[in-house]
């Protein structure tokens, strides 16, 4: 895994073989962040990272940064890597929250202009994370949800949602917030 942009381009990450990952491949995050400069400047944005597992595009907006990043994972081994990762390329803009994603999701009292969320693909209940963020109005006006998921899911009728993108196996959903 490598950070593709910004202060820290080409910069390799080795994530512990022993981590429950699967870290969103570098086409995709390439393919996914040239849509994304076009809608954001980088530097004004807050993200909330959920299933952050390595913490790839936590790197990827601090690297390009971003304001500041809230990286969400239930894994300790997980959280630890990205906090000694995160202070060894002096990434203050990180922070991480040791916890379960659903209950996180209803206590947050934040918004966001990005929430990107790349649970695992066979977690259950994946389809209620839209309602959650917007039910608790996590996301700014104009802000962004992205899902990372497999072809077998559609969210094509959520109220919010706008459109995907998929490189290779990897599919993005990508809901507006607009008031």
């Amino acid at each position: 895994m490598r950070i593709i942009s910004g202060s820290h381009r080409g910069r390799k990450i080795i994530a512990p073989k022993n981590l429950p990952v699967r870290p969103t491949t570098d086409m995709a995050k390439e393919g996914l962040f040239n849509i994304l400069y076009n809608y954001f400047h980088f530097e004004q944005v807050e993200v909330l990272e959920l299933f952050t597992g390595t913490g790839n595009i936590a790197y990827e907006f601090a690297s390009r940064g971003s304001k500041s990043i809230i990286a969400v994972d239930i894994n300790l081994r997980c959280i630890s890597f990205i906090d000694r990762t995160a202070r060894e390329l002096e990434f203050s803009n990180i922070h991480t929250i040791k916890g379960n994603v659903f209950h996180i999701l209803e206590r947050i009292k934040q918004t966001f202009d990005i929430i990107f969320a790349d649970p695992p693909y066979d977690l259950q209940n994946i389809d209620k994370l839209p309602d959650l963020v917007f039910e608790n109005k996590l996301l700014k006006n104009d802000g962004w949800l992205i899902i990372e998921h497999t072809k077998k899911l559609d969210f094509s009728s959520h109220q919010f949602y706008w459109q995907q993108r998929h490189y290779g196996n990897v599919h993005f959903s990508i809901f507006l917030h607009r008031s």
